[in-house]
């Protein structure tokens, strides 16, 4: 499904599936009194707030290149993500005040089965969009929907965990289980949290493509600058969709300005064929800088 629809659309519907989820974990609290259902709900209505971030990041971040932002707008993807587990650790926290005040105080007195049942109806809508999220995510290469994806994977455990616990909480009577869930349950939100903020920092922080990308993009300029001696000093970062690739490239000292422009011309055509949101800048020097761990092309 998510080979349909790009990035603003699913961002819109993250937040209609975060809203409808809440209220599917709201009822299934308020029919059982449990505290870890409770917790569960709390952490939907972080879902919203970061659905509605990630929707205005999203289509902030697809704005065109202007006088301020000459290289885009990409990194807004990132900055919501980062407000994004900044909630996720409140959310944590809050879980984990009410789990302690709870604790002094266990109760059982009505769990309606139903109530278990409609959480587990929540749990099931949350991972369906979760893997929509995930892989729209990496073909996207859209950090907030990523994020969304990850948050929504760690309500997914967090949910079956409560409702393992919550069921052998009903078959043994031992109430105790139901604070003890929450608290198990904001230690999960925290380490998500603490995975999202560090991911999107890395971001922010103009950290290189993937092994597995800049051995694609080595293999493409060996093949495509036939007529340069060698191209070294290779560069790359991510920023959102953006992948900005930078290098050196090495022709004879003889060739003409007109030559070398049409290998560059070549090389950056190949790179956009194959990774479309690819942005190249290449320096042409003469044949005395070569540099023995450079890239020979064919």
């Amino acid at each position: 499904m998510s080979q349909r629809f790009n990035a603003q659309q699913l961002a819109t519907g993250s937040i209609f599936v975060a809203l409808a989820v809440m209220g599917l974990k709201i009822a299934a609290w308020m029919m059982t009194g449990s505290v870890a259902l409770l917790s569960d709900a709390l952490e939907s209505l972080v879902n919203i707030g970061g659905a509605v971030m990630a929707w205005f990041a999203v289509r902030y971040a697809q704005r065109p290149p202007d006088a301020g932002h000459p290289y885009g707008h990409h990194k807004a993807e990132y900055f919501s993500a980062v407000i994004e587990g900044i909630l996720i650790v409140i959310a944590a926290l809050v879980i984990v005040h009410e789990a302690v005040n709870a604790l002094s105080r266990p109760e059982m007195a009505d769990w309606a089965p139903a109530g278990l049942l409609i959480n587990a109806l929540a749990m099931a809508v949350n991972l369906l969009w979760a893997q929509v999220l995930l892989r729209a995510g990496a073909r996207l290469s859209s950090p907030a929907l990523s994020a969304g994806g990850r948050h929504l994977m760690s309500d997914v455990w967090t949910s079956a965990g409560v409702l393992a616990g919550l069921g052998l909480a009903l078959a043994s009577g031992w109430a105790i289980l139901d604070p003890l869930l929450a608290l198990l349950v904001a230690v999960n939100i925290l380490r998500e949290g603490w995975r999202v903020i560090a991911s999107s920092v890395n971001g922010l922080m103009d950290m290189a493509a993937p092994e597995a990308e800049r051995a694609r993009i080595e293999e493409i300029i060996h093949r495509s600058a036939a007529g340069a001696l060698q191209v070294h000093g290779l560069k790359t970062r991510r920023a959102g969709r953006a992948l900005f690739v930078e290098f050196h490239m090495v022709v004879d000292g003889a060739m003409s300005v007109r030559a070398a422009h049409d290998i560059c011309d070549r090389v950056e055509a190949a790179l956009k064929a194959s990774l479309p949101d690819a942005q190249a800048v290449i320096h042409v020097e003469p044949e005395h800088k070569l540099e023995p761990a450079g890239i020979k092309p064919r």
